[in-house]
């Protein structure tokens, strides 16, 4: 696997775990619907959480969640409208992007609620 993937990976686990840890509960990760993918599906409280955990080594040319462009937030939207009409899910939906950074020394992680909308 390649480096990058496995930092990916690292970075979804520590996801997971902050998650866990506020009280959410985690539904499914790594939900694939055609060539989209949903990293975390978490409920909190009332509402359906979408998530998309961007992970680096460092934050030297830009902070991780920039990375979710206005073509990623498409995807997003489009795969969780199919789960929510394959799963018959009623509730509010939320989508939020953690960003993590990886040090040598610790590991940095920022947590955005609300990080954005989907538009008509």
């Amino acid at each position: 696997m390649a480096e990058h993937n496995e930092l990916g990976k690292f970075g979804e686990a520590l996801a997971r775990e902050y998650l866990i840890k506020k009280g959410y509960i985690i539904k499914k990760t790594n939900w694939r619907y055609g060539k989209d993918e949903i990293d975390i599906i978490a409920q909190d409280k009332d509402f359906l959480v979408i998530v998309e955990v961007k992970t680096r080594s460092s934050n030297y040319l830009v902070e991780p969640e920039f990375a979710v462009t206005k073509k990623k937030q498409k995807f997003l939207i489009r795969a969780t409208e199919m789960y929510i009409n394959f799963f018959d899910v009623s509730c509010e939906t939320r989508f939020d992007v953690i960003s993590i950074i990886v040090l040598p020394d610790k590991n940095i992680i920022k947590h955005i609620e609300d990080a954005f909308y989907p538009t008509l």
